[in-house]
């Protein structure tokens, strides 16, 4: 028996040495933790308990029969983060490059399909240089069978993608599928085609940085939620991250205890609009103080500024926020802005969460670079996840709600439970000048009368009153009272119950 043992200790020291000291120092000198000393950050200590540690490849071409690590490049196992529970896969770069094979994507697939079974979440740590060559059509093959299970745990469990290395070619639709996507700065990427095929095939000349690293992901193609300075900081954010969301779509979000009153007032919201109505003010202000402790998680915060997005507590309990940013485009909403807030508020749907939108828009970005990029298309979208949402959807106008961007705002037109509006709140078709200048055309020129009709247009459509006439807005309310209007209106909904018409799935236009 002692031999047994022994024989188990020595395999079992092997797996945690993974490609061997040397490689592990290599890894250090990049700036970058292991796989393993990744997880032990991640997860609560001594939580993790570790699945498949004796497996290894099958493959004997290209003399790899000799060349045989236990785990085969990734560590898979569960553990809890703040004592619940998650599973995750970290790739190890220190064997193989992190290179995928047959056996280990059986891996990742096996805590898929359990995570699937138990309702918890997944975390994928990826590190990788894409599929081990040497195996060929299997590792392609491996890489479908967990595209797969990520297409089939979507809207059932979350999945969070940490891309904290290389991740390339066929390996970017992984995480791509996931719910959320994180990036370490300096030394991780992301792209389907490295730089070396793009010069062959464009004659543009990149490096990875530039076509694939995280700046990129997170302020220009929208690819990433975010972007850390370093494994540490990536690794601590995530776990904050993950406090925010359920364990599956069974679940109810996690509460947290707070000693912020729910009847709390700021009187500093009374002043937040500025009386010159095309002067811009910052939103995060507003987020900020109606939320627990000013608690606030925002993701993509470098892509699509004119549109904020994020996840904070109200009353202990997390919300999914939506809110335009008039100090970005005047607030707008265009292409990136309105696909960002449409996946945001899907996920909300998903996964039982409240969504709060705030709300100051003048209308649809102009111009012809919107219209020949798809605009409608994408704008649709937005329109689409609101009015599919069945969550409780609480929306409060602070000052602009023109044309079609009031309607597909979270409108009580599209099954919104409170509407409420700031005194500040102009909601109409359009503008006051722009109206003004279509009804009364012959004016134009005469610049007295126009400033008159504009005035008098301003009176008497652009504020919550008729819309309040309606019924379209349930109450207006004073900018100090926004968290306590927002904290019984949740508290009412917290029962709500919406189905949507039985079909087998809808059709958004992507």
């Amino acid at each position: 028996m002692q031999q047994i043992i022994e024989e188990l200790e020595r395999r079992r020291l092997a797996a945690e040495q993974g490609g061997g000291q040397k490689r592990i120092e290599a890894q250090h000198a990049k700036g970058k933790l292991t796989a393993r000393e990744r997880i032990g950050v991640l997860l609560d200590e001594n939580s993790f308990e570790e699945w498949d540690v004796f497996v290894e490849h099958r493959c004997t071409d290209f003399d790899m029969a000799e060349k045989t690590v236990p785990g085969d490049g990734v560590v898979t196992g569960h553990g809890t983060i703040n004592g619940r529970t998650v599973f995750v896969f970290s790739q190890d770069f220190t064997v193989f490059g992190g290179s995928l094979s047959e056996a280990h994507a059986g891996k990742i697939c096996k805590i898929l399909d359990h995570a699937i079974k138990v309702g918890a979440p997944v975390i994928g740590l990826n590190d990788s240089g894409g599929a081990r060559i040497q195996e060929g059509i299997d590792s392609l093959a491996g890489y479908a069978e967990v595209f797969q299970r990520n297409v089939l745990a979507s809207g059932v469990i979350p999945q969070i993608s940490m891309i904290m290395g290389p991740c390339a070619g066929g390996a970017v639709y992984s995480p791509a599928i996931t719910d959320f996507v994180f990036m370490v700065r300096n030394t991780s990427y992301m792209f389907v085609t490295g730089p070396e095929v793009v010069k062959t095939v464009t004659h543009e000349t990149v490096t990875h940085e530039e076509l694939g690293g995280a700046t990129t992901h997170s302020s220009r193609s929208g690819v990433a939620d975010g972007a850390f300075d370093n494994d540490i900081d990536a690794l601590l954010n995530l776990r904050r991250f993950f406090d925010f969301l359920p364990l599956s779509n069974m679940a109810d979000p996690p509460e947290r205890e707070t000693v912020d009153p729910a009847d709390r007032v700021e009187l500093s919201l009374d002043s937040l609009i500025p009386d010159n109505s095309n002067k811009p003010y910052d939103m995060h202000e507003l987020i900020t103080k109606v939320l627990d402790d000013g608690d606030f998680f925002e993701l993509k915060p470098d892509y699509a500024g004119n549109i904020i997005t994020g996840f904070g507590r109200m009353e202990g309990l997390t919300v999914g926020v939506v809110a335009n940013q008039p100090m970005v485009l005047a607030g707008c909403l265009d292409i990136q802005s309105s696909v960002k807030a449409a996946r945001f508020v899907r996920f909300c749907d998903a996964f039982s969460i409240p969504i709060l939108t705030f709300v100051d828009v003048p209308g649809f970005l102009p111009g012809t670079a919107q219209e020949y990029g798809g605009i409608i298309r994408h704008g649709a979208k937005l329109l689409y996840a609101y009015a599919e949402c069945t969550v409780p959807k609480v929306t409060v106008i602070t000052r602009k709600a023109y044309g079609g961007a009031y309607d597909v705002m979270a409108s009580k037109h599209l099954r919104g439970d409170v509407n409420l509006a700031w005194p500040s709140a102009e909601i109409a078709v359009m503008g006051p000048k722009g109206a003004v200048e279509i009804i009364f055309r012959e004016d134009i020129g005469d610049e007295e009368k126009i400033a008159q009709r504009t005035e008098e247009y301003r009176q008497k459509f652009a504020n919550p009153f008729v819309a309040g006439h309606r019924g379209f807005i349930d109450d207006v309310i004073l900018p100090r009272d926004t968290r306590r209007r927002l904290c019984r209106s949740l508290s009412m909904l917290r029962n709500k119950q919406l189905d949507n018409p039985w079909r087998k799935h809808g059709n958004i236009p992507l």
